[in-house]
């Protein structure tokens, strides 16, 4: 796979088609507009542009669906999300909402090296309960 060759808006473009693809077989042009709150003339230019590096299959007025590269790219992406959103919630102590807005927005700038030792350092607080006491510090400081 390529690494971190796209934007973090067409990074969110492939995650949003992948999520969507895991509901349903294929993704629809209305349904990334919707969920990532942007026009369908926005959508339309971001498909072509993932078309074009071969990470989805789109025509217009088509279904779209990740090509193999791009489901790579995509599963890669909700790994960085959803490690960085457990980290927030379960370490920093972040509401579920706080998590994953900064998790969405860190996602784009960590590579996996880093992403792979926050992943360590949350199981081990948490084999550890320690990240349980540091709720209870955060709580203390209110």
């Amino acid at each position: 796979m390529r690494d971190r060759e796209l934007s973090g808006s067409m990074e969110d473009y492939l995650e949003t088609i992948l999520l969507l693809q895991k509901e349903n077989p294929v993704a629809r042009a209305k349904e990334i507009s919707e969920k990532l709150g942007v026009k369908m003339s926005s959508v339309t230019n971001a498909l072509k542009h993932l078309s074009e590096k071969g990470f989805i299959n789109y025509d217009r007025y088509s279904f779209i669906t990740l090509t193999k590269e791009g489901e790579k790219y995509a599963e890669n992406i909700f790994l960085r999300h959803e490690v960085l959103k457990k980290f927030l919630k379960t370490v920093v102590g972040l509401s579920e909402d706080h998590a994953e807005e900064n998790a969405c927005r860190m996602e784009h700038v960590m590579d996996m090296d880093v992403i792979s030792r926050i992943n360590k350092l949350v199981e081990f607080l948490e084999r550890e309960n320690i990240s349980q006491e540091f709720k209870k510090y955060l709580e203390g400081e209110d």
